[in-house]
């Protein structure tokens, strides 16, 4: 595999492979990005007009919104027209050197362009190739154009609210973009494990429909999971109006008790011990009935004192709460701070930045933030002459 050395992986347990990524938006980004995190060189093949997050959100310089910033970096930035006979040819040298090469085209874009996965295994045989889309290739949508919204309204996502009383609803965030984006991570490096195994390369897909109707029912697959639909479909606990942060005397909290000791507990620490020989709530099947009552009584005696109380009492009955946070508050956490969540960094051009660190940590490999995002093409000189390009080559390309 042929390197530059800037860039020199620097720990990560995927440090040492190469990434050719061609993704774009959110979905792909996402999942390179993680890779990046985890030591891999990820090089970001972008189109001359560049990924439209670099004109999302505030920036201090053009095509550098925040957007873009949040979900590129540990990446180099390589401006290639693939249209253009030149810039497939060296794409086709850089696959050569690479160990993963991953778009979020839909199929019949890929083929057409040349870089489906029979045209690039038969340059690297050992090769991931990871694709994601909407729908399943060979499928008779499989060419259909799917971005979060629609994704969100045909898993049922955006149904549930329905199943609350109000009219369907998107969540307020690209849910089905970030998600998919990190099962399309594992999935590559799933490959990259059998590989490692074999010696054998191998296409990957994604489709962002099945991934979120599978990640949608697992709570709410319910009586259809033993297949009697007419059982119920939906959790009941979660699907109840009354599960919600409890207005507490000067603000909220956010209370989960589970299992039947919890409850147990709950009930003194909210000054009805009563409800202890209740058979409405003995059981978590007799609580799933009655689960509106619950919470609504519940709700009743938590709106009678301070949060302050509340966050006493329920830490002295060992039950699991916690504050509601805007993301101001979040951005502010004493805890967040402590374990250095928010990593600052200054960018070579855009000045400081944050950046958010990682859920998971590594006692021999840990991943690590190498570079903020890259200005676009920032490195397409250096990576096009790692490859053997001459000047005269490169500098073909960048005009064209």
């Amino acid at each position: 595999m042929t390197q530059t050395p800037a860039s020199e992986p620097v720990g990560g347990p995927l440090a040492g492979l190469r990434v050719i990524d061609l993704t774009s938006n959110v979905l792909g980004p996402v999942a390179t990005q993680i890779l990046g995190d985890m030591g891999a060189e990820v090089i970001k093949i972008e189109e001359p007009s560049g990924d439209y997050t670099r004109q999302v959100g505030p920036g201090r310089s053009p095509g550098m919104g925040s957007f873009f910033m949040t979900i590129n970096r540990n990446k180099r930035s390589v401006v290639l027209d693939l249209k253009r006979p030149e810039a497939r040819s060296a794409l086709m040298r850089l696959v050569a050197t690479a160990d993963v090469f991953v778009h979020s085209m839909r199929p019949g874009a890929a083929d057409r362009l040349g870089i489906g996965y029979a045209e690039i295994a038969a340059v690297r045989p050992d090769i991931v190739y990871g694709s994601v889309s909407g729908f399943r290739p060979g499928s008779s949508l499989e060419n259909e154009p799917a971005f979060d919204d629609v994704i969100q309204g045909r898993s049922g996502l955006a149904a549930l609210s329905q199943m609350r009383g109000r009219p369907p609803e998107y969540m307020p965030m690209v849910i089905a973009d970030k998600l998919c984006g990190h099962q399309f991570a594992m999935a590559v490096a799933l490959a990259l494990v059998w590989r490692q195994k074999t010696g054998e390369g191998q296409h990957v897909h994604l489709s962002m429909y099945e991934a979120m109707v599978a990640f949608n029912l697992v709570e709410h697959f319910w009586g259809a999971a033993v297949d009697m639909p007419e059982l119920g479909i939906g959790y009941p606990r979660v699907m109840s109006p009354h599960r919600r942060p409890y207005a507490t005397q000067d603000g909220h909290i956010c209370v989960m008790a589970n299992t039947d000791a919890q409850w147990q507990r709950m009930f003194v620490a909210m000054d009805r011990p009563d409800l202890s020989g209740d058979p409405r709530f003995a059981s978590a099947r007799d609580r799933a009935r009655h689960i509106d009552t619950l919470y609504a009584i519940v709700a009743d005696r938590i709106q009678a004192r301070s949060t302050a109380e509340w966050e006493r009492r329920l830490r002295d009955a060992d039950i699991p709460h916690g504050p509601v946070h805007d993301f101001a508050a979040v951005l502010a956490d004493p805890y967040l701070a402590e374990t250095g969540f928010f990593q600052r960094m200054e960018h070579p051009t855009e000045g400081p930045v944050v950046m958010t660190g990682f859920s998971s940590s590594f006692s021999k490999s840990p991943p690590a933030i190498r570079a903020p995002a890259p200005r676009m093409g920032a490195d397409t000189a250096a990576v096009l002459a790692g490859i053997g390009l001459s000047e005269a080559e490169i500098r073909q390309l960048s005009d064209e």
